[in-house]
C-alpha cells in the first residue's frame, strides 16, 4: 500500500510540474491544469499524513468541504482590500478594516470547526501534519513556478520596466 501511495504520489507531482511551463506555452486549458495540481496536492497530502483508504474516504469529501469555505473567505477578503485609500473617506477605510477583522474571525472559527471534524477521522498528529504539509505543498508549487523558463530570478526583478 505504501508502495502504491509512494507511486501515486510521485506520478501526480511529476505531472503537475510542467504546469507552469504548459500555461506559458498555452498548451493547457486552465482547469486541466488545476485539475492536475489538485491531483498532485491530493496526493501529497495523502502521503504526508499517511492516510489509510479507510481514512482516504472519510477525509477527502469533509477536506473538499473545509478548502471550499476557506477558498470562500479568502477570496471575499481579497474583494475588500482595495489597491489605494486616496478616494475613500475615513469611514470607508474603518468599514473596510472592520469588515476583514470579521472575516479573519471567520476563517478563525472555520478552522478550529474543522480541527474537531478532522479528529473524528484523523489522530492529532495527522492533523498537525496535514497542517504543515499544506504549506510545504504551497511552498514547493511556488518555487517550482518561479524558477520556470522567463520568469524573474526575484520579486523585485522586473519591475522597473
Amino acid at each position: 500500500m505504501k508502495y502504491f501511495l509512494r507511486s501515486l504520489f510521485l506520478f501526480c507531482l511529476l505531472a503537475a510540474l510542467p504546469l507552469a511551463q504548459a500555461h506559458a506555452q498555452g498548451g493547457l486549458r486552465r482547469q486541466e491544469r488545476l485539475s492536475q495540481l489538485e491531483n498532485a496536492r491530493i496526493a501529497y497530502l495523502t502521503e504526508k499524513i499517511a492516510l489509510t483508504p479507510d481514512q482516504a474516504q472519510k477525509f477527502w469529501p469533509l477536506y473538499n468541504e473545509f478548502t471550499a469555505k476557506r477558498r470562500d473567505l479568502s477570496r471575499r477578503l481579497r474583494q475588500l482590500r482595495p489597491a489605494t485609500t486616496d478616494g475613500l473617506s475615513d469611514q470607508q477605510i474603518r468599514e473596510s478594516l472592520n469588515q476583514s477583522f470579521v472575516l479573519r474571525q471567520q476563517e478563525i472559527t472555520l478552522e478550529k470547526d474543522y480541527f474537531e471534524r478532522f479528529q473524528r477521522v484523523l489522530s492529532v498528529r495527522q492533523v498537525g501534519q496535514m497542517a504543515l504539509a499544506e504549506r510545504q505543498f504551497t511552498r514547493e508549487v511556488l518555487k517550482r513556478v518561479a524558477n520556470r523558463p522567463g520568469m524573474p530570478a526575484s520579486p523585485a526583478d522586473g519591475l522597473d520596466d
